[in-house]
């Protein structure tokens, strides 16, 4: 018998596919948001302690850790999943679609969750390693500031229930189920918010002489923020504004007084970060006073960087092409736009975050879409690599 044959395979989870589906389909017709992730922790510690797992609710308010030690190791390993939902109508038609109207699984969360339980279970049947395992069921990935991974650490996650190495995944729509995409040093951006409030005089849409149009000064504001990246920035260095929300007035014969503005940023460098925060300050407060009125703007740091640690991805990385060969692992993939809360863990421990195809084409909806469904292909390709990942960690 080979080496690697002693470690867990993704067909020794075949036979738990049909329970993971129900339990991702459960999960997914509950959906719940940040800090509400009630009804899905409940069952997320009810199945820990069915299968024996040491379980603490209510960390970092509404997460769970279920923690498992065999053996006589010192070494320990923590693995984290997201649990919450998103603010959207569900449009799947789905028989397990979303059973509460304007919240939905639209991330995929459901699977992250349900492919760390199918490691638990496995886990916990075979007992193949030695040393301590802390699975970290996180809340409110998606708040996008008030960050459930930092709650959790706030909460003492990593003196409660220390790791030497943190993990964690994500699904990936644009590549296919099962590919594993992997990328050492910095992976995925900052996520910052930026709300710009703009104060005109309102007044007759038929007088318009006589008021200071903050509608106007808001498309004005949007146009100007669009040169930002492209006249600003160094092109070698990534960078996104994107105004996601416009909102002023309530009938087309009134010119409000007020209009509002949502901004999206996203970098890679601490300098990139800061003179985004500067010039989209700048070009809201000059162009609202060209016409007359008046911008405030206010900023908030959200995510930081993912940043990949060299060596526990290098391993990751070993461990995947182990389970499901070199033709379905990238191991240095593109840097990605998107802003992930396994950052704040990454600060604190060194590990990495991957990515899991989640299909391409019609099959590959993208996140955050009210079509969007996880892939329940990844299931046990999911949870046999979780259940790797921890024999290979703490090998006997």
């Amino acid at each position: 018998m080979s080496e690697a044959a002693r470690f867990t395979e993704v067909s020794d989870l075949a036979p738990a596919t049909e329970s993971l589906r129900e339990i991702r389909h459960h999960i997914h017709h509950h959906p719940e948001l940040a800090y509400e992730e009630v009804q899905t922790g409940a069952l997320v510690a009810e199945k820990l302690e069915q299968w024996g797992w040491q379980v603490t609710r209510g960390v970092g308010q509404t997460g769970v850790v279920g923690t498992l030690k065999v053996g006589n190791g010192t070494r320990s390993i923590g693995i984290r999943a997201d649990m919450d939902a998103l603010p959207i109508i569900e449009q799947t038609g789905l028989p397990y679609a979303s059973g509460t109207h304007g919240k939905m699984h639209a991330c995929g969360h459901d699977g992250h969750t349900t492919m760390l339980l199918g490691a638990a279970q496995h886990l916990a049947s075979t007992r193949n390693f030695s040393g301590t395992v802390h699975l970290y069921f996180q809340p409110a990935e998606e708040s996008g500031i008030d960050s459930g991974a930092m709650k959790m650490i706030n909460d003492g996650l990593f003196e409660r229930f220390p790791c030497d190495a943190v993990f964690g995944l994500h699904n990936h729509p644009g590549a296919e189920p099962g590919v594993m995409l992997f990328r050492k040093g910095p992976f995925m951006s900052a996520g910052d918010k930026a709300i710009i409030t703009i104060e005109g005089v309102g007044g007759h849409a038929a007088r318009p002489h006589l008021t200071v149009d903050p509608v106007v000064v808001a498309a004005s504001i949007v146009m100007a923020l669009q040169t930002i990246v492209a006249r600003n920035v160094d092109p070698s260095q990534p960078a996104v504004v994107t105004v996601g929300s416009m909102h002023a007035g309530t009938a087309n014969n009134v010119i409000s007084s007020s209009a509002k503005l949502e901004l999206s940023v996203r970098s890679f460098s601490p300098e990139v970060r800061t003179l985004l925060k500067k010039r989209i300050t700048e070009l809201a407060e000059s162009q609202a006073a060209s016409y007359g009125g008046k911008a405030v703007v206010e900023y908030i740091e959200g995510y930081p960087v993912v940043i990949n640690s060299d060596a526990e991805t290098d391993f990751a990385v070993q461990v995947a092409r182990e389970l499901v060969g070199d033709d379905k692992v990238v191991e240095q993939t593109d840097i990605l736009m998107g802003s992930e809360d396994f950052a704040f863990m990454l600060q604190k421990r060194p590990g990495t975050f991957l990515r899991l195809g989640n299909g391409v084409g019609e099959d590959g909806c993208m996140v955050h879409n009210p079509h969007y469904d996880f892939n329940d292909r990844n299931l046990p390709v999911g949870a046999a690599f979780w259940t790797r990942l921890v024999e290979r960690y703490l090998g006997q």
